[in-house]
């Protein structure tokens, strides 16, 4: 079911938006969904049946028994503590994102440090789940991050930026809808996810082999290259008005005609995300 856009929940989430957060609920849930929508029978089994286990995780304020809340699962934990009151997660926030600089050449070395970025948390948790020897709670775990990581990767503010934390430091105006402290990644992340989601045919179905194998074609590696690229070409210069490398301001403005030429972009990052998480999930499960 396709949900209204609730304007106080936009307000809040962009007050709180952070070079971790992620895409919004509904942004993870499509990506999961098309994904689960064209995986192989046995891999949707292993799916439910790690999923059906998700208990072993001690998270019971945060869901995962199905392939739509553990696509959230990963953001849900964020704010969890421990008996001392240290954070629970605390060692995974860095591996929702990897901020690339869009304005110098491509290079994943400086952002995946000893491993904390998005795309080596997907490869190591496909390994994890090809494994049969690594433990339920771990295969469990892997599988949760993995949806999530997925979607996190096809946001392109979380895989390029310009030095601001994945457009967080850039505030925005939205076309006509402004709410206080609104900046560009939280529009990647909320508004123009939505509004991509819902424009158009759904993309929650099952799509065509040729289609499938093309679109999931590549690497990890590659599709970082792909969404960095899209922060460079769409993100970035729609926000700057052409030259995504000049000084960017304190405030942007994104008018309606701009966000209308944006969807597609959206719309289509969406789709990756969803297709390529179920090609990773067939080879680990299937």
């Amino acid at each position: 079911m396709i949900r209204a856009l609730l304007p106080a929940a936009a307000v809040a989430l962009a007050a709180t938006a952070s070079p971790a957060a992620a895409y919004w609920e509904f942004g993870h849930e499509t990506v999961a969904k098309i994904a689960y929508a064209n995986i192989t029978p046995k891999a949707r089994a292993g799916v439910r049946r790690l999923l059906a286990q998700s208990r072993l995780l001690g998270t019971p304020e945060c869901k995962a028994d199905t392939i739509e809340s553990a696509s959230v699962w990963a953001d849900c934990i964020k704010p969890l503590k421990d008996a001392n009151g240290q954070s629970r997660f605390g060692y995974a926030f860095s591996w929702h994102y990897q901020n690339v600089d869009i304005c110098h050449d491509f290079d994943l070395t400086p952002a995946c440090k000893d491993g904390n970025c998005v795309s080596t948390q997907i490869e190591r948790d496909v390994k994890l789940l090809r494994d049969r020897a690594t433990p339920a709670k771990e295969r469990v775990m892997a599988l949760a991050f993995l949806i999530h990581f997925v979607g996190d990767l096809h946001q392109p503010l979380h895989a390029g930026d310009k030095t601001d934390k994945g457009g967080n430091d850039v505030k925005a105006g939205y076309g006509d809808y402004a709410p206080p402290r609104l900046n560009l990644h939280s529009i990647w992340d909320g508004l123009l996810a939505e509004r991509a989601i819902t424009t158009g045919p759904s993309l929650v179905r099952r799509y065509p082999a040729a289609v499938r194998a093309k679109v999931a074609a590549g690497s990890v590696t590659d599709w970082s290259r792909e969404s960095w690229q899209v922060a460079h070409d769409v993100a970035y210069t729609a926000a700057l008005g052409g030259d995504p490398c000049v000084p960017t301001p304190p405030h942007v403005e994104l008018d309606n005609a701009t966000i209308a030429k944006l969807v597609p972009a959206a719309k289509l990052e969406v789709e990756r995300g969803g297709l390529r998480l179920a090609r990773l999930l067939d080879e680990a499960l299937g």
